[in-house]
């Protein structure tokens, strides 16, 4: 009898450790209901590149380093590449339709400067048909893009999931046009959730090991129920499956609003921040490292007219606690414009609530909540096309930045000074001319007093592991 109920329970207990660690028997059906409604989107454009890049264009958002871009330009001459004649530029991407007329979800970076946009698609009769697409809107911030395309017949769409339910461990697949083989299926599980790689100040990255490469950018993230929980948009580069995708319920709110004609506006609070490490919580007597650092309240911006000074720091927003700087960004942009918000801050080692009127940020401010300094040398630096911040302490330890120096580019604007000198956000401006640059101010009195006048900037860059020095054509 004993040996009879030992072997039941064996059974018993096999068969539950079969149930937990086996995976779903196979994603065909997953597969085969939400495939027909994945795209793959090609553009073209005017360039006067040659290179890797005019072989296969797609590419994923300008990244910080460790995020690198694909086929990129590293230790070419770009002086050679701006005299080379202008070429047609194609370029693969993914997308998927949300709707049965041809709204269709892709990523910002797939379509950005296109002179034209082509979609290709299953005709419903196991062919493929080609249609030319409309630029509806995009959100360069949050790297989201919508088209329109014009059919006869009713199309497949997905349908927005939401990502917040997810739990890390659960099953995703991803469908895509990777190195132009369409309709790829991968599958993996949720990695992640709320990652922070650098790359904007909306930072809020899903994060799976299924298989995402340059082509796959734009297509859906689905879970086991065949609703879109992520956009793929980048990749670790050296890495093996680690992929990031937008969590749909960020990406659902600004392609709603993108859809129905209403701008993309986010709340603004006017001040730049900076992290809280452990010395800092020391410093000012906080008890744990969280919150964020008002290291400068921005004159005549809604911070100031509420009454906060330099030195706050930033430990709640309506109640909801704040753990760093991308929580509070995201928060506050996530506030319409002209609503009030209460804020708690932590000032001389006692606590105080104040209420702020949000503005809306700007085109120039949506660069991030710490972009250049205005006044004093905004303009200075504006000319080479760049926007830049200073170093946190975290940030100069990382990068292992001597004291004194240091200026992280958070953006590069095109037809610019900086994007001809293959500048990219995430490098680091060491020095200008020779000369230590440690904040805005030195920056901007060295472009005006030596880099105007001489009609070139030489810049000592420090971009992941490597150090360089390039040099900016300046106007007289």
């Amino acid at each position: 009898m004993k040996r009879l109920f030992s072997c039941l329970l064996g059974l018993m207990l096999l068969s539950m450790a079969e149930s937990l660690w086996a995976g779903p028997a196979d994603f065909s059906a997953l597969a085969e209901k939400c495939g027909p409604a994945v795209v793959n989107i090609g553009t073209e454009r005017k360039t006067s590149s040659s290179g890797p890049e005019d072989f296969f264009g797609e590419m994923f958002r300008n990244l910080p380093p460790g995020f690198e871009r694909f086929f990129g330009f590293e230790g070419q001459d770009r002086q050679h590449r701006r005299r080379a004649p202008q070429r047609s530029q194609k370029s693969l991407g993914s997308g998927f339709l949300i709707s049965s007329d041809g709204y269709i979800v892709t990523n910002n970076h797939v379509v950005a400067d296109a002179d034209s946009i082509t979609v290709t698609l299953d005709n419903g009769k196991g062919r493929e048909e080609t249609r030319k697409a409309e630029l509806i809107g995009a959100d360069e911030e949050t790297d989201l893009a919508l088209l329109k395309i014009t059919s006869t017949r009713t199309l497949p769409y997905l349908e927005f999931g939401n990502s917040d339910a997810l739990k890390v461990g659960e099953w995703l697949l991803a469908i895509g046009n990777p190195f132009g083989l369409d309709h790829t299926v991968t599958a993996g599980i949720l990695s992640a959730k709320g990652r922070d790689i650098k790359s904007g100040p909306f930072d809020n990255f899903l994060q799976t090991d299924a298989s995402i490469n340059p082509g796959n950018s734009g297509g859906p993230l689905l879970n086991m129920e065949g609703r879109v929980i992520g956009i793929n948009t980048a990749i670790i580069a050296s890495g093996q499956g680690i992929g990031f995708a937008i969590p749909s319920t960020m990406a659902s709110r600004i392609i709603e609003d993108i859809r129905q004609g209403r701008k993309v506006s986010r709340g603004w609070l006017g001040v730049q921040i900076q992290e809280v490490d452990e010395d800092m919580a020391k410093a000012l007597g906080l008890k744990e490292p969280k919150g964020a650092l008002v290291s400068q309240v921005m004159p005549g911006e809604p911070a100031q007219k509420a009454g906060m000074q330099d030195g706050d720091v930033i430990m709640s927003v309506d109640g909801k606690a704040v753990e760093n700087t991308s929580d509070l960004l995201r928060t506050i942009a996530g506030k319409a414009p002209g609503s009030t918000v209460s804020l708690s801050l932590w000032r001389n080692g006692q606590t105080h609530e104040v209420k702020v009127l949000l503005g809306e940020r700007s085109v120039s401010q949506q660069r991030g909540e710490s972009p250049n300094h205005r006044g004093g040398g905004q303009s200075d630096i504006e000319q080479l096309g760049l926007s830049v911040r200073p170093l946190t302490a975290n940030e100069r330890r990382q990068h292992t930045v001597p004291a004194g120096e240091g200026l992280m580019i958070t953006s590069v604007e095109s037809d610019h000074a900086a994007q001809d000198a293959d500048l990219r956000a995430g490098d680091i401006i060491l020095q200008a001319n020779m000369q230590p640059v440690g904040d805005v101010k030195t920056l901007s009195k060295i472009i005006k007093e030596q880099g105007v006048p001489r009609g070139a900037l030489a810049l000592k860059i420090k971009r992941g592991n490597s150090t360089f020095f390039r040099t900016l054509q300046l106007k007289k």
